[in-house]
């Protein structure tokens, strides 16, 4: 049965016939792209062997093909690259600060209680979160008060929004009013970008238990007996506090005295006291890890008449027990029979002296004068330790600056004639910081030459011998005086790697130095002369 006398019967059942020969049963796509554009196909209908269009074009719509501009492929129209909302606005996050009033029930000494928030609302997907900064040892659960998620506005199904939200006004949020004082900077660029105009940041109201709180300790009465209210106030305050001395145990016996290094910890949350011995290696000792266990010295003991059966003391017979006060550098203090002398702390047990007792002078170990054999860096080690060890250097220093040298001609300043044409080299070594003299050789001068002065450092003159202060590249100016152990000598010219250095180190250099060098330098490269 052919396709055209199929389609002139009316479509009611009976009259319809199935197509026997047709065999694609495929749908035609409707939707395509041409040239960047997506357009949509209109179905075809197929009469016989032709296929016709089921809407034909109007001729309105052939003149306004005709006037259309031609587009190639290459020629695609720019669009803006669309970004969703989950991407644009990913971690930004507006924050306000607020406060909200805790009503305080049967307390004579508050009716309520003023406790900060922060609400967090995330533009990503407009939810909300508010948190309260925790306080130390406040008793209250803080933290989290209501997790992310979107708050509800009213009773009808609408949820708040960022344009909802000002400073000066009200959030009303599940029974809870929150009062929004203050945002951040972001939240304020935020807002005025918007078009939304902040009203004036509001300041926190002042919870007067926190500030009677702070500044009326817990501990308001003082007893004569210990009371929970004072282990309480020590265990909150001075927890982990410690203090830290260094000292020596001083051991005698018929023949000789001993000394042996040890640290003295005293814990002010109980004013427990606990010696340990300082191992040294191959001391001939064992490392015992507690000279004296932690426990309660007592200074004052009440002599007891009737004789007593135990070696322990009762604490009905202690009058006074160790405290801080008895503590002091450069002195002896005596811990159960047992001899320490104290010379130094750590800082924060100065800090605390420095506090707590400002009339109680911390003496330290006092160095003793140089006495003019060998360097003073060597003589200081003698201070430190009874073997002396060789003065730490910077060695990272040294490996950077290795044979590196900064070079300067000098002459020497003589009121003797025979001096005058002697010509030197002042080498000042990068990586030690010491400074060397060699002395040109000049033919039938009768001076031997070379070697003058070895590699060492040279204080400048007014100094003193216990707190020298050495020469540096900055006080090498063209035409300065270096003065080294009586002799004087006058700087005339210099290396071009001098000026290359110094100018790499120009913040730690003067200026005036830096022209002296130029100008110099300069000069000798006019004339393409050499001065080594």
């Amino acid at each position: 049965m052919s396709a055209e006398w199929n389609n002139g019967l009316p479509f009611i059942p009976g009259y319809t016939f199935r197509d026997l020969s047709k065999t694609a049963f495929h749908r035609s796509q409707t939707l395509g792209y041409k040239n960047g554009f997506i357009l949509p196909r209109r179905p075809s209908v197929v009469i016989g062997k032709e296929v016709l269009a089921s809407e034909p074009l109007t001729h309105h719509d052939i003149d306004k093909l005709c006037f259309e501009a031609p587009c190639t492929v290459y020629d695609k129209p720019q669009y803006e690259e669309f970004i969703p909302a989950h991407v644009a606005l990913d971690k930004k996050v507006l924050r306000f600060y607020g406060y909200f009033l805790e009503e305080i029930l049967n307390s004579p000494a508050e009716n309520y209680r003023v406790r900060s928030v922060t609400i967090y609302y995330y533009l990503e997907d407009d939810s909300m979160c508010i948190i309260e900064p925790s306080v130390e040892n406040s008793g209250l659960p803080q933290g989290k008060r209501i997790k992310r998620q979107r708050l509800p506005k009213n009773e009808y199904g609408n949820y708040y929004n960022w344009k909802d939200l000002n400073l000066a006004m009200d959030l009303e949020v599940y029974g809870s009013k929150y009062r929004i004082t203050d945002c951040d900077l972001f939240t304020k660029e935020f807002m005025e970008s918007e078009g939304i105009i902040l009203k004036e940041p509001e300041k926190i109201p002042e919870d007067h238990y926190s500030k009677r709180r702070s500044i009326k300790p817990i501990l308001e009465h003082v007893n004569t007996s210990p009371a929970k209210f004072e282990k309480l106030y020590r265990f909150l305050h001075m927890d982990s506090k410690v203090l830290r001395f260094y000292g020596q145990w001083v051991e005698c016996d018929a023949y000789q005295s001993h000394t042996w290094p040890v640290i003295i910890h005293y814990y002010l949350v109980d004013d427990t006291v606990d010696v340990r011995e300082v191992h040294q290696r191959n001391s001939g000792r064992d490392p015992f890890p507690l000279f004296l266990s932690r426990q309660k010295i007592p200074k004052k003991v009440k002599e007891e008449t009737f004789p007593s059966i135990v070696m322990e003391i009762c604490k009905d017979l202690v009058e006074e027990y160790y405290s801080p006060k008895d503590f002091q550098l450069g002195q002896k203090v005596k811990l159960l029979s047992h001899n320490f002398f104290l010379y130094d702390c750590d800082g924060f047990t100065r800090e605390y002296y420095q506090k707590n007792y400002p009339d109680m002078e911390m003496k330290t170990q006092a160095i003793p004068p140089y006495n003019g054999f060998g360097s003073l860096e060597d003589s200081l080690q003698n201070c430190f330790s009874l073997v002396p060890e060789p003065p730490k250097h910077n060695i990272m220093k040294r490996l950077v600056n290795s044979n590196k040298m900064l070079r300067y001609t000098a002459k020497l300043e003589s009121p003797y004639p025979e001096d005058r044409d002697r010509r030197f080299i002042l080498s000042y070594h990068l990586d030690t910081d010491m400074i060397s003299i060699y002395e040109t050789p000049r033919r039938n001068s009768g001076v031997i030459s070379g070697k003058f002065l070895e590699s060492c450092h040279i204080p400048k003159p007014g100094s003193t011998v216990d707190n020298p202060v050495y020469y540096t590249p900055a006080d090498f100016v063209i035409g300065a005086t270096v003065e080294a152990f009586g002799h004087r000598f006058i700087l005339t010219n210099a290396d071009l790697y001098v000026l290359k250095y110094l100018e790499s180190n120009s913040d730690q250099v003067p200026s005036h130095t830096l022209e002296s060098l130029k100008q110099t330098l300069g000069a000798e490269k006019a004339s393409n002369q050499c001065i080594f």
